[in-house]
């Protein structure tokens, strides 16, 4: 199951590489599933992996002047925030045991894996349906305002589940910013570093690391980024990301089913 794991690895830094997104949401079921590390600590892990990928992928986008960093100012700071809000009050807050339905105990790893196959059903649908509605015409006078919220709501999501937010990122700024897609991209994997970034170190002190374990799952993954973004010119991205819904929605109801369903 190790070597499964590992392997997943490549495919999260190849669909980061490719898309921008989508791959991070794996980190989490693969820690838990393959690794078998517990859900809260996957978590904290999949911060450190999604921040690192990202990091290689927004160095790349730098380079190529895909990045808008005023975007990335009034996304970035509220994402920060609400991160570090998340990781240090909210997690901790969550008890250990939460409730018993029948023969169903619902504990924090239960809840965090339901949450975060939710996450996936509707990320998987966004990116399914993406493409399939015009953006709205014009910016809205309320755009950094706008921008200010949503940094605020991804944030949130990537405090609570270690998941990078990309999926939500890149739509939140074609559509408030009228980014041109490339450059959603680049400004979502700099947000992405930072804010996963910071919520990893964040709470450090708060777990137990077994760094081996995960610097060489990162050390795959972004090796994946490379991969992944040698084939971006030549595989249509829309047609991607549709394919790679499926996928999410599949892990997403497997997940579901597994808790909720094949508890112990």
């Amino acid at each position: 199951m190790e070597i499964s794991g590992y392997l997943a690895a490549v495919l999260i830094g190849v669909s980061l590489g490719l898309i921008g997104g989508g791959g991070s949401i794996l980190t989490v079921p693969v820690f838990v599933y393959l690794l078998h590390v517990h859900p809260l600590l996957a978590t904290t892990y999949s911060l450190f992996v999604v921040g690192s990928c990202s990091l290689v992928g927004s160095v790349r986008s730098y380079y190529k002047r895909l990045i808008d960093f005023q975007v990335v100012l009034y996304f970035g700071l509220p994402s920060l925030l609400s991160v570090f809000i998340v990781r240090r009050f909210v997690l901790p807050m969550i008890p250990d045991h939460l409730f018993t339905v029948g023969e169903l105990v619902v504990d924090k790893g239960v809840f965090l894996m339901v949450l975060f196959a939710l996450l996936m059903l509707a990320a998987a649908t966004s990116m399914i349906q993406s493409g399939t509605k015009p953006p709205a015409p014009g910016i809205p006078k309320e755009r950094k305002s706008g921008l200010l919220i949503q940094g605020l709501l991804v944030g949130a999501v990537t405090g609570l589940l270690g998941a990078g937010g990309g999926f939500l990122i890149i739509p939140s700024l074609v559509l408030i910013s009228r980014l041109p897609m490339k450059i959603a991209v680049g400004s979502s994997l700099t947000i992405m570093a930072i804010s996963s970034f910071f919520g990893f170190f964040s709470t450090l002190s708060h777990y137990t690391i077994n760094w081996s374990q995960l610097l060489l799952f990162t050390a795959i993954a972004v090796l994946g980024i490379f991969v992944g973004t040698a084939f971006s010119d030549k595989i249509p991205g829309q047609s991607l990301k549709k394919g790679f819904g499926w996928f999410v929605l599949a892990i997403g109801l497997f997940i579901l089913v597994r808790e909720l369903f094949f508890f112990s």
